[in-house]
């Protein structure tokens, strides 16, 4: 969607490049990177309920906050988004793009597939520090690993069961509970959101 935003020279979803998924999945994360998020463009989602009744939400019904919107924790289904975007110098926008992506290929493990950035940033901190802090850069479970490059991101580096991952995620998040301590002085919760799988601290 960045991408054909770029080619129709239409500037505002240049954060987007490079992040996986789909728009459906941006829209109910509100994914975000580099100052950009979705909650800045998005004007209107049509989402189908329980029921199978098509309905719409507009604007600020969205809901939207950090990694979060209306549609979190619910088993509604976004159908399609309407962004708000503006027009841009096409070059100008590629080239934005471009270092965005050249800036993650730098950071993040891109050469394994994964589902992106797997936890939720703990306030005044930062998950993949934690992470590393706690040693647990490189642990494995099955074919699941976590990155070598960012200890954020929760890497296939050969095949799996979704299980495995499952169980790595949780497995660091208790441990981080456990062996941080910025989680027992008020710093919130530590989520993970590439499964729809969130624990909180106990």
């Amino acid at each position: 969607a960045a991408m054909f935003a770029a080619e129709q020279s239409f500037t505002g979803m240049e954060f987007a490049h490079g992040i996986p998924g789909s728009i459906g999945g941006a829209v109910y994360m509100n994914a975000g990177a580099y100052d950009g998020a979705m909650e800045q463009i998005v004007f209107k989602t049509r989402y189908l309920d329980e029921k199978g009744n098509i309905l719409t939400v507009v604007d600020k019904e969205h809901d939207f906050s950090y990694r979060h919107s209306f549609f979190s924790h619910t088993n509604l289904i976004v159908l399609e988004t309407t962004v708000k975007l503006v027009p841009g110098d096409m070059q100008s926008i590629k080239d934005k793009m471009a270092d965005f992506m050249h800036r993650r290929k730098e950071k993040q493990p891109l050469n394994f597939p994964s589902a992106g950035s797997t936890f939720k940033r703990p306030e005044g901190t930062f998950a993949g520090k934690l992470i590393q802090d706690c040693g647990l850069k490189g642990f494995k479970i099955g074919g699941a690993c976590v990155s070598e490059k960012h200890a954020g991101f929760v890497v296939n580096f050969d095949e799996w069961l979704d299980c495995f991952k499952n169980t790595l995620v949780v497995g660091a998040i208790y441990h981080v509970q456990n062996n941080v301590s910025l989680f027992s002085n008020g710093f919130g919760t530590f989520d993970t959101f590439g499964f729809n799988f969130v624990v909180g601290v106990p």
